[in-house]
């Protein structure tokens, strides 16, 4: 039986004997190994059924540590990073030649971050090696936020969760590489695209692979509930062509006349975008354990934060 804890040795001493556990971030709780224990790596895999195609996400302590992950870091990288971080942001560098293959599913990039949330920085101060940590969810399912997610997904195939309360994002990070020194944004994410081109200028964006991503999220189905989900802007017709099914709802700020019949969730009463980010997925999950026929997701206002929810809701919805 999986073992919640908010005991960070404890987390550690499982780290430090080649275990799994899962982590809190503020994007989403990541299911997290040493990079350099073959052991951990292979079973993060494992456990999630993720394709070893799909690379993972490196965490570290500190900028100092980054020149040990990464080689010939671009100078807007360094600007980013010196803006972002610690926080949602991922960037896609070089690999140094101590990086296991397996990390970067073969490719000669490393995507890396600083995790901002007080719990992981912690945990990550009493390591000696950086940890891996994709999304504490079986592939392609909706993204933990909490430890009782990470607990309900693995009981029996991981030995504890660090719990460090609701994820603050609730978003995963945004992935930023680099192309011929120029930046391209690689997964909508917790930063916004306008926010990014404050600091380096305007961006590139290539966010979609049907196979063989460059980065994590990039595949067409991803983030999605065992409940049927669909996307639409007009919610009201959506749900007449539902009529004689079990329905549930997740709006984006104003509750619909006549829900009385329908398990609904408001993402923000007061129309906060990234209120509605870090509600979105323990909305799906609260929905997704309602036995619906369907799930019906209001579109966002696509600007800022609302394209990345909608970018998440896209990969989703029922295809």
């Amino acid at each position: 039986m999986i073992e919640v804890t908010k005991d960070i040795n404890r987390a550690a001493f499982f780290l430090n004997n080649n275990e799994v556990i899962g982590m809190p971030t503020e994007t989403v709780y990541g299911l997290a190994g040493n990079i350099y224990s073959e052991q951990a790596i292979k079973k993060i895999f494992e456990v999630k059924k993720r394709p070893f195609y799909n690379p993972l996400i490196v965490h570290i302590k500190s900028v100092e540590y980054l020149d040990k992950v990464a080689v010939e870091i671009p100078e807007q990288a360094i600007k980013l990073s010196n803006h972002f971080w610690p926080g949602p942001l991922t960037l896609l560098l070089k690999k140094h030649p101590s990086i296991p293959n397996i990390i970067t599913a073969g490719k000669e990039t490393v995507a890396v971050r600083i995790p901002k949330h007080p719990t992981a920085q912690s945990l990550l101060a009493l390591l000696d090696y950086p940890l891996a940590a994709p999304s504490a969810n079986p592939f392609g399912s909706i993204s933990p936020t909490t430890a009782e997610h990470v607990a309900e997904y693995f009981s029996e195939k991981i030995p504890a969760v660090l719990d460090g309360g609701a994820s603050e994002n609730g978003l995963e990070s945004t992935i930023i590489g680099f192309i011929d020194n120029q930046a391209v944004l690689f997964r909508h994410g917790a930063i916004s695209i306008e926010e990014i081109e404050a600091v380096i200028g305007k961006i590139a964006i290539k966010t979609s692979a049907k196979d063989q991503p460059d980065a994590p999220g990039m595949l067409l189905k991803h983030y999605a509930p065992n409940t049927p989900t669909f996307v639409t802007d007009d919610v009201k017709s959506m749900i007449n062509s539902f009529s004689r099914k079990k329905v549930g709802l997740i709006l984006f700020k104003e509750q619909l006349e006549n829900l009385g019949k329908y398990t609904h969730e408001v993402l923000s009463e007061k129309g906060d975008l990234q209120e509605a980010g870090a509600n979105l997925y323990a909305a799906m999950h609260r929905l997704d354990k309602q036995k619906l026929d369907a799930i019906i997701i209001e579109k966002l206002p696509d600007i800022g934060i609302g394209r990345s929810i909608n970018d998440r809701l896209e990969r989703a919805r029922f295809k």
